[in-house]
């Protein structure tokens, strides 16, 4: 036995590609180009990925337009103006919202696991986004002749067949990420909000067998974004709860940010089933100084504390780079964080004698 240790996903776009996106969007560039551009930044990912030593990689997310808005880039039924989140440096990102039904993606994940899987010499997992998080592209004042109810029909089938998709593509494990959860209860502290989430997601994840959720896992942090947050003020005694309801088999927690990480690992202690793997974040990705392996050990030992070993993991709080033209971190940051990651954990495993 080990200690797993997975990234999130999201890795800075290099800036050719960055520019290449938005020459293509404007039209000055083709889109021979910009794929031409695209496949260079996901060999590149891939190979400095490897080279951290890392068991288990993603492509970075290198040709996703965001890590939420991926299924509807390019779908005509959408209008601009839909729901705004803000950040706590005073920044917001904005849903488009949808205007017309039935809804259906226009891209699945499966088309980047796959250009990931003819690069890579290792596992490959894959992010997809939540069905609760696309649940808020309907607006409230509904759509005329498509009823909420349907929408949410069409959501859990395709987000069904997104999950599905990449498992029997080969999939290491999908990972769905959930990070409205804890905005959630910031925006309802009642916790209705997220009870509705949790029930949403759990509709689609109960359509998978026992041993297909083992393979699919659930990630949960305070929303990063250009070196901000939006719900990081929001405590985790008020989610973690409803978090673990989730029928999953692996959960991702964003914890090396946290100013009390003893008290969030009580709170997973008392609440995470026997069943379920715990990869705690021991990688801010936020802070622009990188941890040091021995710093990243004695975080896992921390954990382990609380946690026993055999349902131990880590990762990164979040990903590096959650929307395509976030240029906060630096590539080269970004990987040597991950290789602290996998050195760190792999000398907290030795410790423990495992």
């Amino acid at each position: 036995m080990t200690i797993p240790t997975e990234p999130i996903g999201s890795i800075p776009r290099p800036q050719a590609l960055i520019d290449g996106m938005s020459a293509f969007a404007t039209g000055r560039m083709t889109r021979q180009e910009l794929d031409a551009l695209a496949a260079a930044a996901i060999r590149d990912t891939i190979a400095r990925f490897e080279a951290t030593g890392s068991p288990v990689i993603t492509d970075g997310e290198q040709t996703k337009p965001s890590f939420a808005t991926y299924p509807i880039h390019g779908l005509t039924t959408l209008a601009p103006d839909g729901v705004t989140i803000p950040f706590a440096d005073g920044h917001t990102r904005q849903l488009p919202r949808l205007t017309a039904g039935p809804f259906q993606y226009g891209t699945y994940a499966e088309t980047y696991l796959q250009a990931a899987q003819r690069v890579a010499r290792v596992p490959v997992k894959q992010a997809v986004i939540s069905a609760s998080a696309l649940s808020l592209l309907y607006p409230q004042a509904g759509i005329e002749g498509y009823a909420r109810d349907a929408f949410l029909d069409d959501l859990a089938r395709e987000h069904e067949a997104d999950i599905r998709r990449c498992l029997q593509k080969g999939a290491h494990v999908v990972q769905v990420d959930f990070t409205e959860g804890r905005l959630a209860v910031k925006l309802d502290p009642s916790g209705q909000l997220l009870q509705s989430f949790v029930d949403l997601n759990n509709r689609v994840l109960r359509r998978f067998s026992k041993e297909q959720r083992a393979r699919i896992g659930v990630h949960t942090c305070p929303g990063g974004d250009q070196d901000s947050t939006h719900s990081a003020d929001v405590d985790y005694a008020g989610l973690l709860p409803g978090l673990f309801q989730l029928d999953a088999g692996n959960f991702y927690i964003q914890l090396a940010s946290e100013p009390d990480r003893a008290r969030v690992l009580g709170i997973i202690k008392q609440h995470a089933k026997p069943h379920q793997r715990l990869f705690v974040g021991v990688i801010d990705p936020i802070d622009p100084r990188v941890e040091t392996a021995a710093e990243v050990r004695d975080r896992v030992l921390e954990a382990a504390e609380h946690i026993p070993v055999a349902q131990l993991g880590t990762t990164d709080d979040c990903g590096f780079s959650p929307f395509g033209d976030d240029t906060s971190t630096a590539r080269d940051t970004a990987f040597a964080k991950i290789r602290a990651r996998v050195e760190g954990t792999a000398l907290a495993a030795k410790a423990l004698g495992v």
